[in-house]
Protein backbone atom coordinates (compact mmCIF):
# COMPACT_ATOMS: atom_id res chain seq x y z
CA UNK A 1 0.00 0.00 0.00
CA UNK A 2 2.71 2.50 1.10
CA UNK A 3 4.30 1.35 -2.94
CA UNK A 4 0.94 2.14 -4.75
CA UNK A 5 0.54 5.09 -2.69
CA UNK A 6 4.02 6.67 -3.08
CA UNK A 7 3.06 5.67 -6.84
CA UNK A 8 0.26 8.13 -7.21
CA UNK A 9 2.11 10.99 -5.87
CA UNK A 10 3.92 10.45 -9.09
CA UNK A 11 0.84 10.76 -12.00
CA UNK A 12 0.09 14.41 -11.32
CA UNK A 13 3.67 15.22 -12.78
CA UNK A 14 3.49 12.51 -15.59
CA UNK A 15 0.29 13.99 -16.46
CA UNK A 16 1.01 17.03 -16.92
CA UNK A 17 4.75 16.97 -18.76
CA UNK A 18 5.05 18.66 -21.89
CA UNK A 19 1.03 20.04 -21.76
CA UNK A 20 0.26 23.59 -20.54
CA UNK A 21 -0.17 22.53 -16.94
CA UNK A 22 3.29 21.32 -16.52
CA UNK A 23 5.14 23.54 -13.93
CA UNK A 24 8.64 22.07 -14.07
CA UNK A 25 9.09 24.71 -10.85
CA UNK A 26 6.92 22.06 -8.53
CA UNK A 27 9.80 19.29 -8.62
CA UNK A 28 12.06 21.51 -7.14
CA UNK A 29 15.39 19.74 -8.24
CA UNK A 30 18.38 19.76 -6.14
CA UNK A 31 21.69 18.72 -7.65
CA UNK A 32 23.89 15.69 -5.48
CA UNK A 33 27.20 14.91 -7.18
CA UNK A 34 26.75 16.95 -10.18
CA UNK A 35 23.85 17.64 -12.73
CA UNK A 36 23.81 14.13 -13.24
CA UNK A 37 22.69 13.36 -10.24
CA UNK A 38 19.74 15.08 -8.77
CA UNK A 39 16.66 14.30 -6.46
CA UNK A 40 12.96 16.25 -6.91
CA UNK A 41 10.54 17.66 -4.26
CA UNK A 42 8.51 14.46 -4.76
CA UNK A 43 11.57 11.96 -4.22
CA UNK A 44 11.63 13.16 -0.99
CA UNK A 45 8.28 13.23 -0.09
CA UNK A 46 7.71 9.77 -1.03
CA UNK A 47 10.67 9.10 1.58
CA UNK A 48 9.18 10.98 4.03
CA UNK A 49 5.60 8.93 3.91
CA UNK A 50 6.87 5.36 3.62
CA UNK A 51 9.38 5.90 6.62
CA UNK A 52 6.58 7.84 8.73
CA UNK A 53 4.29 5.23 7.66
CA UNK A 54 6.98 2.40 8.99
CA UNK A 55 7.77 3.93 11.75
CA UNK A 56 4.28 3.95 12.95
CA UNK A 57 3.74 0.02 12.38
CA UNK A 58 7.73 -0.83 13.23
CA UNK A 59 9.16 1.71 15.35
CA UNK A 60 12.27 -0.80 16.52
CA UNK A 61 13.03 -1.06 12.82
CA UNK A 62 16.32 0.82 11.23
CA UNK A 63 15.02 2.36 8.13
CA UNK A 64 18.32 3.81 5.08
CA UNK A 65 16.69 6.00 2.54
CA UNK A 66 18.50 7.09 -0.31
CA UNK A 67 17.93 10.74 0.10
CA UNK A 68 18.02 10.79 3.66
CA UNK A 69 21.49 8.89 3.33
CA UNK A 70 22.46 11.51 0.65
CA UNK A 71 25.83 11.40 -0.81
CA UNK A 72 27.09 10.41 2.86
CA UNK A 73 28.16 7.00 3.92
CA UNK A 74 25.43 4.47 3.97
CA UNK A 75 24.73 3.08 7.41
CA UNK A 76 25.69 -0.55 7.92
CA UNK A 77 23.11 -3.15 8.05
CA UNK A 78 23.29 -4.58 11.06
CA UNK A 79 20.41 -8.12 12.63
CA UNK A 80 18.02 -5.09 13.47
CA UNK A 81 15.28 -5.42 10.48
CA UNK A 82 15.88 -2.32 8.24
CA UNK A 83 14.09 -0.96 5.37
CA UNK A 84 15.73 -0.25 2.01
CA UNK A 85 13.92 2.89 0.67
CA UNK A 86 14.20 3.91 -3.09
CA UNK A 87 11.38 6.69 -2.82
CA UNK A 88 11.78 7.31 -6.72
CA UNK A 89 13.88 5.26 -9.15
CA UNK A 90 15.08 6.54 -12.29
CA UNK A 91 14.77 10.06 -10.98
CA UNK A 92 15.89 11.04 -14.43
CA UNK A 93 13.15 9.54 -16.24
CA UNK A 94 10.80 10.57 -13.55
CA UNK A 95 11.78 14.34 -14.34
CA UNK A 96 11.72 14.09 -18.53
CA UNK A 97 8.34 12.36 -18.23
CA UNK A 98 9.80 8.96 -19.56
CA UNK A 99 7.46 6.09 -17.90
CA UNK A 100 10.27 3.45 -16.63
CA UNK A 101 10.20 4.96 -12.84
CA UNK A 102 9.22 2.75 -9.74
CA UNK A 103 9.22 3.09 -5.63
CA UNK A 104 11.33 0.36 -4.45
CA UNK A 105 10.95 -1.02 -0.84
CA UNK A 106 12.88 -3.54 0.58
CA UNK A 107 13.71 -5.44 3.76
CA UNK A 108 16.27 -7.05 4.92
CA UNK A 109 16.34 -9.76 8.31
CA UNK A 110 19.37 -10.57 9.86
CA UNK A 111 21.65 -8.58 7.67
CA UNK A 112 19.89 -9.97 4.58
CA UNK A 113 17.03 -9.07 1.59
CA UNK A 114 13.93 -11.08 2.57
CA UNK A 115 10.85 -8.67 0.89
CA UNK A 116 10.79 -6.85 -2.10
CA UNK A 117 7.65 -4.16 -3.27
CA UNK A 118 8.80 -2.41 -6.13
CA UNK A 119 5.58 -0.41 -8.18
CA UNK A 120 6.06 1.59 -11.49
CA UNK A 121 2.99 4.10 -11.60
CA UNK A 122 3.11 4.69 -15.35
CA UNK A 123 2.97 0.96 -16.21
CA UNK A 124 1.30 -0.19 -13.71
CA UNK A 125 3.26 -2.88 -12.65
CA UNK A 126 2.63 -3.70 -9.15
CA UNK A 127 6.28 -6.54 -8.21
CA UNK A 128 6.34 -8.23 -4.62
CA UNK A 129 8.97 -11.42 -3.80
CA UNK A 130 9.87 -12.69 -0.57
CA UNK A 131 12.22 -14.78 0.58
CA UNK A 132 11.25 -18.67 -0.17
CA UNK A 133 7.93 -18.26 -1.55
CA UNK A 134 7.64 -16.74 -5.09
CA UNK A 135 8.36 -13.38 -6.73
CA UNK A 136 4.58 -11.90 -8.64
CA UNK A 137 3.62 -9.64 -11.00
CA UNK A 138 0.42 -7.90 -9.91
CA UNK A 139 -0.41 -10.99 -8.39
CA UNK A 140 0.45 -13.28 -10.92
CA UNK A 141 4.11 -15.41 -10.00
CA UNK A 142 6.79 -15.02 -12.67
CA UNK A 143 8.49 -17.71 -13.83
CA UNK A 144 11.38 -19.61 -12.56
CA UNK A 145 14.57 -20.50 -14.60
CA UNK A 146 12.75 -23.09 -17.24
CA UNK A 147 12.41 -23.45 -20.85
CA UNK A 148 13.89 -20.48 -22.70
CA UNK A 149 15.56 -18.66 -19.72
CA UNK A 150 17.21 -21.86 -18.82
CA UNK A 151 19.20 -22.13 -22.05
CA UNK A 152 19.55 -18.63 -23.14
CA UNK A 153 23.13 -17.75 -24.34
CA UNK A 154 24.62 -13.93 -24.77
CA UNK A 155 24.75 -14.18 -28.46
CA UNK A 156 20.58 -14.10 -27.97
CA UNK A 157 20.45 -12.21 -25.12
CA UNK A 158 19.21 -8.40 -24.15
CA UNK A 159 22.02 -7.31 -22.34
CA UNK A 160 21.22 -4.21 -19.78
CA UNK A 161 23.77 -1.77 -18.52
CA UNK A 162 23.45 1.88 -16.74
CA UNK A 163 26.09 4.17 -17.47
CA UNK A 164 25.48 5.91 -14.78
CA UNK A 165 27.04 9.41 -13.26
CA UNK A 166 30.23 8.89 -13.98
CA UNK A 167 31.72 11.74 -16.69
CA UNK A 168 35.69 11.45 -16.12
CA UNK A 169 37.45 10.26 -19.41
CA UNK A 170 38.77 7.39 -18.06
CA UNK A 171 35.59 5.77 -16.17
CA UNK A 172 33.76 6.62 -19.92
CA UNK A 173 36.04 4.68 -21.92
CA UNK A 174 36.20 1.78 -19.38
CA UNK A 175 31.95 1.45 -20.17
CA UNK A 176 32.43 2.15 -23.22
CA UNK A 177 35.05 -0.87 -23.96
CA UNK A 178 32.78 -3.07 -21.90
CA UNK A 179 29.69 -2.26 -24.57
CA UNK A 180 31.41 -2.53 -27.30
CA UNK A 181 33.42 -6.12 -26.37
CA UNK A 182 29.82 -7.15 -26.20
CA UNK A 183 28.52 -5.82 -29.74
CA UNK A 184 31.80 -7.42 -31.20
CA UNK A 185 30.96 -10.97 -29.30
CA UNK A 186 27.56 -10.61 -30.70
CA UNK A 187 24.14 -9.80 -28.46
CA UNK A 188 20.55 -9.49 -29.69
CA UNK A 189 20.46 -6.07 -28.55
CA UNK A 190 21.80 -3.73 -25.20
CA UNK A 191 19.27 -1.68 -23.53
CA UNK A 192 20.35 1.55 -20.73
CA UNK A 193 16.60 2.02 -19.37
CA UNK A 194 17.59 4.77 -16.30
CA UNK A 195 16.24 2.86 -13.59
CA UNK A 196 18.53 -0.16 -12.06
CA UNK A 197 15.44 -1.61 -9.83
CA UNK A 198 13.38 -1.82 -13.07
CA UNK A 199 16.34 -3.55 -14.73
CA UNK A 200 16.16 -6.54 -11.95
CA UNK A 201 12.72 -6.92 -12.60
CA UNK A 202 13.00 -6.83 -15.57
CA UNK A 203 15.47 -9.60 -16.08
CA UNK A 204 13.60 -11.75 -13.26
CA UNK A 205 10.57 -11.81 -15.39
CA UNK A 206 12.50 -12.38 -18.85
CA UNK A 207 11.90 -9.36 -20.66
CA UNK A 208 15.82 -9.01 -20.57
CA UNK A 209 18.48 -11.48 -19.85
CA UNK A 210 21.31 -9.84 -18.26
CA UNK A 211 21.94 -7.16 -16.11
CA UNK A 212 25.46 -5.79 -15.06
CA UNK A 213 27.05 -2.39 -13.31
CA UNK A 214 30.28 -1.60 -11.53
CA UNK A 215 32.77 -1.43 -14.78
CA UNK A 216 33.96 1.83 -13.42
CA UNK A 217 32.48 4.47 -11.02
CA UNK A 218 28.59 3.32 -12.31
CA UNK A 219 28.12 0.74 -9.23
CA UNK A 220 24.98 1.10 -7.73
CA UNK A 221 23.91 1.54 -3.75
CA UNK A 222 21.52 -1.06 -1.47
CA UNK A 223 18.41 0.78 -2.47
CA UNK A 224 19.21 -0.11 -6.47
CA UNK A 225 19.42 -3.50 -5.37
CA UNK A 226 17.62 -4.64 -2.09
CA UNK A 227 13.92 -5.06 -3.54
CA UNK A 228 15.01 -6.17 -6.89
CA UNK A 229 17.23 -8.93 -5.65
CA UNK A 230 14.43 -10.45 -3.85
CA UNK A 231 12.22 -10.74 -7.25
CA UNK A 232 14.87 -11.82 -9.77
CA UNK A 233 16.25 -14.46 -7.30
CA UNK A 234 12.97 -15.81 -5.84
CA UNK A 235 12.37 -15.62 -10.27
CA UNK A 236 14.98 -17.79 -10.49
CA UNK A 237 17.72 -15.92 -11.80
CA UNK A 238 21.30 -15.78 -11.22
CA UNK A 239 22.72 -12.61 -9.17
CA UNK A 240 26.25 -12.30 -8.11
CA UNK A 241 29.39 -9.98 -7.95
CA UNK A 242 30.53 -8.84 -11.95
CA UNK A 243 33.88 -8.89 -10.00
CA UNK A 244 35.90 -12.32 -10.23
CA UNK A 245 36.95 -11.95 -6.04
CA UNK A 246 33.70 -11.91 -5.31
CA UNK A 247 31.70 -13.98 -7.38
CA UNK A 248 31.11 -16.64 -4.89
CA UNK A 249 28.41 -14.40 -3.40
CA UNK A 250 25.51 -15.48 -5.21
CA UNK A 251 21.57 -14.67 -4.33
CA UNK A 252 20.91 -14.02 -1.01
CA UNK A 253 24.64 -13.92 0.01
CA UNK A 254 25.03 -11.06 -2.60
CA UNK A 255 26.98 -7.81 -0.58
CA UNK A 256 24.42 -5.25 -1.22
CA UNK A 257 27.26 -2.77 -0.68
CA UNK A 258 29.07 -3.76 -4.04
CA UNK A 259 29.67 -1.51 -6.62
CA UNK A 260 29.77 -4.35 -8.80
CA UNK A 261 26.75 -6.55 -9.85
CA UNK A 262 25.49 -9.19 -12.74
CA UNK A 263 22.49 -10.81 -12.49
CA UNK A 264 21.08 -13.02 -15.09
CA UNK A 265 18.40 -15.61 -16.13
CA UNK A 266 20.57 -18.09 -15.97
CA UNK A 267 24.05 -19.16 -14.53
CA UNK A 268 25.66 -19.68 -18.19
CA UNK A 269 24.72 -16.60 -19.50
CA UNK A 270 26.08 -14.87 -16.42
CA UNK A 271 29.46 -16.35 -16.83
CA UNK A 272 29.62 -15.97 -20.72
CA UNK A 273 28.56 -12.14 -20.20
CA UNK A 274 31.33 -11.17 -17.04
CA UNK A 275 33.97 -13.21 -19.34
CA UNK A 276 33.00 -10.75 -22.08
CA UNK A 277 32.11 -7.41 -20.00
CA UNK A 278 35.61 -7.41 -18.27
CA UNK A 279 37.61 -8.98 -21.36
CA UNK A 280 38.66 -11.96 -19.38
Amino acid sequence: QMALEAGKNMTKHYDSKGTAEENMSDLQINTKMNDADFATAIDVENENYISTEIRKMFPDHAIIGEESTGTGTVPPLTDVPTWIIDPIDGTTNFAAGLPLSCVSIGLCLEGKPYMGVVFAPMTNELYIGVQGHGAYRNGVRLLECSGEKATKTLSHSVVNFEFGYARNEEDVDKMAAAVQRLLRHGVRTTRTLGSGVLDLCYVGCGRMDVVYTGIAAEGWKPWDYCAGLVIAVEAGCTMTHLSPSEMDKKGYDFDLYSKNMICGVNSNVVDECRKVVLGL
